[in-house]
């Protein structure tokens, strides 16, 4: 998941690197970017490099390089619906349909799914990078697996952004903070509306 000033980045490196057959410098990213100092840059070329989606070269001029830059995803974007608000804290109304919609980028997607996005609402995701204000982009699904962080929706009435555990009888919502409690619920009352795919930030 990007965050939406690792996304510009990357979008600046692939397109220099398209039209110029070489990655840009430092500086010139720097400047793309509006940052004062080269260590902002820095930060941002190492959450890309923890991500897997570049690697930087020691002692080299333009000293990175994207991985599998031949398969590397354009950056196409696709309008998904913007569905409201979801708690990631306490019980908020369900979503509702919307006729607002979000630009998406494309490698974020899988074109054959259905997908849509809402912004969050409370803290107690916290741990798993997400926070209040984000947009999460949801995948479209009516089943989840153990350990998935998906969108549910709870007696038809509260929805909320947790992780998904499945027990024999019962349905646990975890949150990623130690200042929230797990709830379990029985499977009737719990309705798996999607799945968590990524995320945009705004700083």
């Amino acid at each position: 998941m990007l965050t939406l000033k690792q996304k510009e980045l990357l979008d600046f490196i692939v397109d220099y690197f398209h039209s110029k057959n070489i990655y840009p410098t430092f500086d010139e990213m720097r400047k793309f970017l509006n940052i004062k100092s080269k260590s902002g840059v820095h930060k941002l070329l190492s959450s890309l490099e923890d991500k897997g989606v570049i690697e930087r070269l020691p002692h080299k001029a333009r000293a990175l390089k994207l991985k599998n830059v031949i398969d590397f995803p354009k950056t196409d974007e696709k309008n998904l619906p913007f569905l409201g608000r979801i708690a990631a804290g306490n019980p908020i109304e369900a979503i509702t349909g919307s006729f607002e919609q979000i630009s998406v980028p494309n490698y974020l997607l899988n074109s054959k799914d259905e997908h849509f996005t809402l912004e969050v609402a409370g803290d107690s995701m916290n741990d798993e990078g997400i926070r209040d204000g984000d947009i999460v982009v949801i995948k479209k699904i009516d089943q989840a697996k153990t350990g998935d962080i998906i969108v549910a929706l709870i007696d038809d009435n509260e929805v909320t952004l947790k992780r998904f555990r499945s027990y024999k009888n019962s349905i646990a919502l975890e949150p990623a903070n130690k200042n929230y409690k797990t709830r379990i619920f029985g499977e009737d009352r719990v309705k798996v509306q999607g799945k968590l795919v990524g995320l945009i930030r705004k700083f």
